[in-house]
């Protein structure tokens, strides 16, 4: 029987703080920089964004958890249209706090290709007609902004000229609350005429940021906290991520599982095998910005990345180790350690195929540190997870290095899924991955 993955963190005193001497404590914040809310990916702000011809502000169709979610809609029309008639609905994904659409816009239509038009405008070009769908708490529930995607559903349904289906699906967790919406829909025996899902490098089996990155983001916001807005771990503590990262640290000095840490993981998968995992009447499409071949980044298991010296001070963090015991990934000190942590039966992620977040990237400029190019990068959806590999959320770590090249069908629970050549940033628009998805549509 395998051994569940956990974490176990060794504190020389009660707390870190406590063992440290004030100026200790300061060198330790200062080391660790940007106060900012780590891992928030920053808007695109380059290039023009189309203004859409129609904005609906959006509220949940039920609260979850008592939370109703709010959202709103830039609808783009194909030309000489007042209203859609061939809807694509394509929700926003994971970040911290409201959706930025044109930021949206800008990112899925820059050209990918010199003399190329952008990807949205290709699908304008084919008379579909684009709606962009956001949130006001990108970080909250997926079921609570599912509520939202429904109203949208609905609202497009209520607006569309003729019968033609939608298209509905998102990118990162966009991906997710569409499968969670339209399932809900369907178990609940409501008609979303929707003929294709799709999502754009989605963690069907869940998403991966570094632990020991998770950690050093709770250790600088308690000992450096912010008076004047979020912490640095907001988004790793928000509901999202304890739902959709298939590990999960609740803290700088938790000890334990860390797949099984998080009461909202678990919750959602089994809101999702309530409503059927999957909703069965759309034609299921899956895009991985990962490659599909088995290799991933170099990025061999154990390699430290991050290493502070500044005098007796020492900061260090490494690439995920491959499985084994009380493997080091972390430790901080003054001459000798006051924290250090290990994990157990914990997979070599960082190096594996998928979809990348620059995580060691963008502590390392936080922190003001050189770092590797090579380093910057680690695996963020891994391609297994991105094309639905059929297998159990909480146990697939084994299936990491799969060649998804000759995959047998009943092997995934899409229909049809792309990988791109090489293991590009999550959300990233290739020639592969735009070519594959515009030909799919072209059948619609």
């Amino acid at each position: 029987m395998a051994q569940e993955p956990r974490i176990d963190v060794e504190i020389n005193a009660r707390t870190v703080e406590s063992s440290l001497a004030p100026d200790q404590i300061e060198r330790i914040a200062s080391a660790l920089g940007d106060p900012g809310v780590w891992f928030a990916a920053p808007p695109v702000r380059e290039g023009e964004a189309r203004r859409p011809d129609a904005v609906w502000e959006l509220v949940a169709d039920q609260p979850h958890r008592g939370h109703v979610a709010t959202g709103r809609a830039h609808v783009h029309l194909a030309e000489g249209r007042t209203a859609p008639v061939r809807p694509l609905i394509f929700a926003d994904g994971f970040n911290y706090g409201p959706s930025d659409l044109a930021s949206m816009w800008r990112h899925f239509d820059a050209p990918y290709e010199p003399g190329v038009p952008g990807l949205l405008d290709q699908v304008l070009a084919m008379g579909i007609d684009v709606v962009l769908l956001g949130f006001d708490q990108r970080q909250t529930y997926v079921q609570a902004n599912a509520g939202v995607a429904i109203t949208c559903l609905r609202r497009t349904l209520q607006e569309r000229q003729g019968d033609t289906p939608l298209v509905v699906g998102g990118v990162g967790t966009g991906g997710m609350i569409t499968r969670y919406a339209l399932a809900r829909m369907e178990s609940e025996g409501v008609d979303h005429q929707t003929d294709k899902y799709f999502s754009y490098d989605t963690p069907h089996l869940g998403a991966w940021i570094p632990l020991v990155l998770q950690q050093l983001a709770y250790l600088h916001e308690t000992i450096q906290p912010r008076l004047d807005g979020a912490g640095q771990a907001e988004l790793i503590r928000s509901p999202a991520a304890q739902q959709l990262l298939w590990g999960w640290v609740p803290g700088t000095g938790y000890s334990g599982p860390v797949t099984s840490s998080s009461p909202l993981r678990k919750e959602l998968l089994e809101d999702l095998r309530r409503v059927g995992r999957f909703p069965m009447r759309p034609y299921k499409l899956g895009l991985a910005n990962g490659g599909g071949d088995g290799r991933g980044p170099d990025l061999p298991p154990g390699t430290p990345v991050l290493d502070l010296g500044e005098g007796p001070l020492r900061l260090a963090a490494r690439i995920q180790p491959d499985g084994g015991e009380l493997r080091n990934v972390g430790a901080i000190g003054f001459g000798e350690p006051v924290w250090t942590s290990a994990t157990s039966h914990v997979a070599a992620f960082d190096g594996a195929p998928g979809g990348t977040l620059d995580a060691f990237g963008r502590v390392a400029d936080a922190m003001g540190l050189p770092i590797q190019d090579r380093f910057r990068g680690t695996c963020f959806v891994p391609s297994v997870s991105a094309i639905a590999l059929a297998r159990e959320p909480l146990a697939w770590q084994s299936e990491l290095y799969a060649d998804l090249r000759e995959l047998p069908k009943d092997e995934t629970f899409l229909d049809a899924f792309c990988c791109d050549t090489g293991n590009g940033p999550h959300g990233a628009v290739s020639a592969t991955l735009a070519e594959w998805f515009v030909g799919q549509l072209a059948g619609w």
